[in-house]
């Protein structure tokens, strides 16, 4: 049996504490313990370190020299900046893939991720339908450095959107993501973007709620 490349253990381990972050099993500020991680997982220090460092590049993780690693921390002012940063990104995919892509198998994509969002049983089922009908722009957009700028902040996003579904029930939203599909087939990618802001903007008060109330 071939062994474990050692990339293969740190991109294990990375999307291991990754997935926990953003489903807030690991809850925001918490000090994350090494040793315990390690003993955890079943990892050494190297390939835990080297995934914590990935993390702190992505925005995850904060590591204070004489303190150590620790969640990332949030406030109004952090949620503000992410979701308009992942707005601007956002809009410039909608109208590349709108302007590039199939807008037919593009709309038929936005159509399978509302049913998917519509028959989620958990929130967890909830923020992959969004994020796939989102993503559904990107991997249409035919430009893969504004890809690859969103996946820099997707953590954070992913994150986010965690939170806002165990806030919120979210089944209004589903008129917000019937707009997008319906100005998608209509063409209008100003009426896109605008559903995409209304729906960034609706559930920020009730985001950074849950952040001042669950927060370490």
């Amino acid at each position: 049996m071939a062994k474990i490349k050692k990339e293969s253990l740190v991109d294990l381990t990375y999307a291991r504490l990754r997935e926990d972050i953003i489903t807030l099993k690991l809850p925001l500020g918490k000090r994350l313990n090494v040793s315990e991680i390690q003993e955890q997982l079943g990892v050494s220090s190297t390939p835990l370190r080297e995934a914590l460092n990935r993390l702190q590049q992505e925005g995850l993780v904060m590591n204070e020299t004489n303190v150590g690693a620790s969640v990332l921390t949030l406030d109004e002012h952090d949620v503000a900046e992410i979701e308009e940063l992942a707005y601007t990104l956002q809009a410039a995919a909608v109208r590349f893939a709108m302007e590039r892509g199939d807008r037919d198998k593009l709309a038929r994509e936005i159509e399978a991720q509302i049913v998917r969002y519509d028959g989620a049983k958990t929130a967890r089922e909830r923020v992959k339908a969004v994020h796939e009908l989102i993503g559904a722009f990107y991997h249409r957009c035919g430009n893969r450095r504004l890809d690859k700028s969103m996946i820099a902040i997707q953590g954070q996003m992913l994150l986010l959107r965690h939170i806002c579904a165990e806030c919120i029930d979210g089944r209004e939203d589903l008129g917000l993501f019937q707009t997008i599909h319906d100005a998608v087939v209509a063409n209008d990618a100003d009426a896109v973007c605008g559903a995409l802001l209304v729906y960034s903007q609706k559930n920020r008060p009730a985001v950074c709620q849950w952040i001042r109330e669950h927060a370490s």
